[in-house]
């Protein structure tokens, strides 16, 4: 009998330890790593993200770059931490969705080795070209690479680039555009302006000034609907051959495998309460994001949902992993 009570003493003990680990929680800045580089639309969200936490939890979430391997570097980074609060990731379609599709060996597993946390927001994205070049629809861009082929290029810094280009010029029946990786969409955005490639994939949510500018001329969308940002700029689904074709892009918010669940919670709710303010909703309408967040529980079924959406694109995309 006194073993037993010894016994659920310590069990006690564990469980109010927990508890004021979650109720405490953070007691010290919270590291939050973004698998691209700044002015991606991913560093977009997260800004806005940590701007807000930082208020409601009342410690700093601080913003960690690591580009590169279309988001594998960072996502590997949170992937291997320890999983007690302090480092998170702001993973994407990129990370969780295509990578385990692109990549022959991935250094993390994107469900066993993360904690959904909160999905966060979805982005409008629009094919972009160079003022310079003579097309201002999907049906001239196609037939202007069947009159000059290989003399066309496109650049992308994350996978809804390279997934939309290659399944629209597969569909188009066009195989001689060429594709440039880049770390991070800004720096292939900076070279279409440049014009030293022809065109790209950009989001609204970082891009809106640059298009309406003139910097870029935007002749597509990348969703199955116009946006209401860009009423004038038909979707790729309006051109005939096209019908149905819908790439999206989405962000949420994870942490290691392994993380406790006061601490899931606590982050949820802040999350959550942070993405439902009327400013941050207005700020995130102004670009055309659809914010969504919701419990860990219904950003699970979406990454998996996801995953099986975009071994189906990509395949379609004729995408071999590499």
């Amino acid at each position: 009998m006194k073993s037993l009570l010894r016994a659920m003493m310590l069990l006690a003990l564990v469980f109010n330890a927990a508890s004021s680990q979650g109720q405490g929680y953070p007691t010290k800045p919270v590291k939050v790593i973004i698998p691209y580089g700044p002015g991606s639309a991913t560093d977009f969200v997260s800004r806005t993200l940590t701007d807000e936490l930082r208020g409601l939890l009342g410690q700093p979430f601080v913003i960690d770059y690591k580009p590169g391997g279309d988001g594998s570097i960072g996502a590997t980074a949170v992937a291997t931490a320890v999983p007690d609060g302090y480092t998170l990731l702001v993973g994407t379609n990129g990370t969780h969705s295509a990578n385990p599709y692109l990549f022959k060996k991935l250094a993390y597993d994107p469900i066993k080795d993360f904690t959904p946390i909160s999905y966060l927001v979805s982005f409008t994205s629009v094919v972009a070209v160079t003022p310079s070049l003579p097309v201002s629809s999907v049906t001239e861009l196609i037939e202007y690479a069947r009159a000059n082929p290989g003399k066309l290029s496109y650049a992308y810094g994350n996978t809804i680039g390279r997934a939309t280009f290659s399944t629209l010029f597969r569909i188009g029946g066009v195989t001689n555009v060429i594709g440039v990786p880049y770390k991070s969409n800004p720096q292939a955005v900076t070279d279409v302006i440049a014009g030293i490639s022809n065109m790209t994939l950009v989001d609204l949510a970082t891009s809106i000034g640059l298009l309406k500018a003139g910097k870029l001329k935007a002749i597509a969308g990348a969703r199955l609907k116009r946006s209401s940002v860009l009423p004038e700029v038909p979707a790729i689904s309006e051109t005939p051959g096209f019908a149905g074709f819908d790439i999206r892009s989405w962000v949420g918010l994870f942490g290691p495998g392994g993380t406790p669940r006061n601490i899931v919670e606590a982050l949820n709710g802040a999350t959550r309460k942070a993405m439902t303010k009327p400013d941050v909703q207005k700020r995130f309408q102004t670009v055309a994001a659809e914010l969504e967040p919701g419990t860990p529980e219904e950003f699970q079924a979406h990454v998996l949902k996801q995953r099986d959406i975009w071994r189906q694109r990509l395949s379609e995309a004729g995408i071999e992993p590499e």
